[in-house]
């Protein structure tokens, strides 16, 4: 059983791999270290859950890896988005949380910064897509948070909650691009690296490129030579072409089942990791990410949601190269909207 006490990879031996492996600085204000991401696990030990990475002979067959899978749908608010959204709010000032927070999220971020906020006795605004699904905005106001819902994506309601941060001073909450959110989500890294040191390749699902980032940096700070994938879907696929061209690029209208991966252009911060620390960027269509979903249901009897289950579908669609080696996918929300599940009973997908 993992635990936090034990570390495998001391605190001497992540600064020597830094500074053999140059990881620390990076174009502009790219500016995220390992460190930072063993000092947010010190915050979050306490606050949340050590989900299991788990081993599967179902899905380790059907995909040719030896496969586990890093259970984050099993997080406090379902996703793993708690960790970045904690580390981020117990960094502000006394000043900065008497203002408040305001973010925008499509429902998995917004949860995380709502359960944190609450926890710091923050108030707190979050800015939905109109288009986020009714749980999620739901278990958002159940943490307390006000929700505003605005805009057909996720980059309206960005928009929208920038401009509300600007005339009340609060303070914005990005759901990706700041580094004390990558390192929050870079703890998954250690805690994979930690339970199974002899990992081969992480598979990891993108939207914005947060989890990616911080997991990239702390697994390959370790091990040099483990594979990070990144997976987008098909029709949410800005990352992978900003990957491909080494340049950040933007789509129209992202829309996917993977509702958390709808975003239409990695971040700022984000992307320059994304381009030096991921080993590839592959997409996989929306019925693959359903018949994921759908196994994930029958045959580990997971119930998790479109942007956790990606990185189940990407081996089973494809990423031949990963065949016999030790993967893990990060399972990484299980927040399904209950109103459409319906449509994974259909053996169509």
């Amino acid at each position: 059983m993992f635990s936090y006490e034990k570390v495998s990879c001391s605190m001497q031996t992540i600064l020597k791999n830094i500074e053999k492996e140059g990881l620390v600085v990076f174009d502009g204000d790219c500016q995220v270290t390992v460190q930072q991401i063993v000092q947010a696990r010190s915050r979050l030990r306490t606050v949340v859950h050590r989900t299991p990475l788990q081993h599967s002979n179902t899905f380790s067959a059907m995909t040719g890896t030896d496969l586990y899978m890093k259970l984050e749908n099993l997080q406090k608010t379902g996703a793993f988005k708690l960790r970045g959204a904690y580390n981020k709010l117990a960094l502000l000032s006394e000043a900065e949380r008497k203002n408040g927070v305001i973010t925008a999220s499509a429902g998995n971020h917004a949860q995380g910064v709502a359960c944190a906020a609450a926890a710091f006795g923050i108030a707190s605004t979050v800015f939905m897509p109109e288009t986020a699904p009714l749980s999620k905005k739901a278990a958002t106001e159940n943490y307390g948070s006000r929700v505003v819902l605005t805009g057909c994506n996720y980059d309206e309601a960005f928009a929208a909650a920038q401009n509300a941060a600007v005339e009340s001073g609060a303070v914005f909450v990005h759901a990706f691009d700041d580094p004390d959110i990558i390192a929050g989500q870079g703890t998954i890294g250690l805690d994979i690296m930690d339970e199974l040191p002899d990992a081969e390749a992480i598979v990891v699902p993108i939207g914005g490129g947060g989890l990616i980032s911080g997991i990239a940096l702390a697994a390959k700070t370790i091990n040099p030579n483990i594979q990070i994938i990144g997976v987008q879907p098909e029709q949410s696929n800005a990352a992978a072409l900003s990957w491909r061209s080494k340049q950040l690029e933007q789509i129209a209208a992202p829309m996917s089942i993977a509702d958390g991966l709808n975003v239409k252009r990695p971040g700022e911060i984000t992307f320059p990791l994304i381009d030096r620390l991921v080993d590839d960027v592959v997409t996989v269509p929306e019925h693959a990410i359903m018949h994921a979903m759908r196994l994930y249901l029958e045959r580990a009897k997971l119930l998790v949601e479109g942007a956790g289950a990606i990185s189940l579908a990407a081996l089973i669609d494809g990423c031949g190269y990963l065949k016999g080696k030790r993967t893990v996918v990060l399972v990484s929300g299980g927040n399904v909207d209950l109103t459409k599940i319906g449509m994974l009973t259909e053996r169509s997908v």
